[in-house]
């Protein structure tokens, strides 16, 4: 009966070894579908952002003519780095000097030509608007040129919660899922690829998409791109605060516990003797 039990008691530790292996299957991308991988259907679409109340702009103002540009363009002749560096997601002192914030009923205050109605615009559409308005002020002025306008959102990012938790720029027009994660450093061996969720709220609904990471289908899926404010929930993989990523590691671990089970088993074993011994002299007499 012991020597039965010493024998599950191996096989449970084996089996619990190799069950606690992080497999290839488990942490790679781009995997074909299959019963335990999703399909997904080819949903791709990108749309422009488009801009929200608390959003911050940079514009800036191209003209032939010095004076207009300076008469618009805040930081003088420091103004090309200023905006390479805001539209890249850095900063460059304080936003609120350079930028123009979104208020709470969707405008901007520009100067000369006052508040601009920009929210649930896209910021191509937000510069052919201050174009216009711009160009109907300044045809009134003796010798006039043409205005362009650049507008870039500042501080666009998303943030990772449970994995490489932590604060990312958004520093070019459209980014994946994939870069996004590589931003933060990929997930590790540990974390789930099976169930990443990102939060998003648009048009003031908060939605949780819930996907897998590992499908190669996903780059044709609703699911690939990102967008500014996403909130990106990556769990651990239950019961994965032990884990073993080697065949070599768990064989290692396996004859650990089988000698030590052994050893365990070879004092109760020699207690057990002793007390057959004992008793059995006293049995005896």
């Amino acid at each position: 009966m012991i020597l039965k039990f010493k024998y599950l008691f191996i096989l449970a530790v084996v089996g619990f070894a190799l069950s606690s292996c992080v497999t290839a299957r488990k942490v790679n991308y781009m995997q074909e579908p299959d019963r335990y991988i999703p399909h997904y259907a080819d949903t791709l679409s990108f749309e422009d952002y488009q801009l929200r109340i608390g959003d911050r702009l940079y514009v800036y103002v191209y003209s032939v003519d010095q004076k207009v540009m300076q008469m618009y363009n805040a930081g003088g002749s420091n103004a090309s780095q200023m905006r390479q560096q805001m539209s890249n997601g850095g900063t460059y002192g304080s936003y609120d000097l350079y930028t123009y914030l979104i208020d709470e009923e969707g405008n901007i205050d520009f100067p000369t030509i006052g508040k601009q109605n920009v929210v649930g615009k896209t910021t191509r559409e937000v510069k052919y608007q201050l174009e216009e308005e711009l160009s109907k002020l300044l045809t009134e002025i003796p010798g006039y040129s043409m205005v362009s306008v650049e507008v870039n959102i500042v501080n666009r990012s998303f943030s990772i919660i449970g994995a490489q938790s932590g604060r990312y720029m958004i520093n070019k027009e459209k980014m994946t899922i994939f870069e996004a994660l590589a931003m933060a450093g990929d997930l590790g061996e540990f974390n789930s690829r099976k169930e990443i969720k990102i939060v998003r709220e648009k048009d003031g609904v908060t939605t949780i998409k819930t996907f897998d990471a590992r499908s190669k289908e996903i780059v044709n899926s609703e699911f690939y791109y990102i967008e500014p404010n996403d909130i990106i929930y990556i769990r651990q993989i239950p019961g994965y605060s032990f884990g073993i990523n080697h065949v070599t590691t768990v064989i290692g671990v396996t004859a650990a516990t089988i000698s030590f089970g052994v050893f365990i088993y070879s004092i109760v074993q020699t207690g057990i003797n002793h007390v057959n011994k004992y008793y059995g002299k006293g049995a005896s007499k």
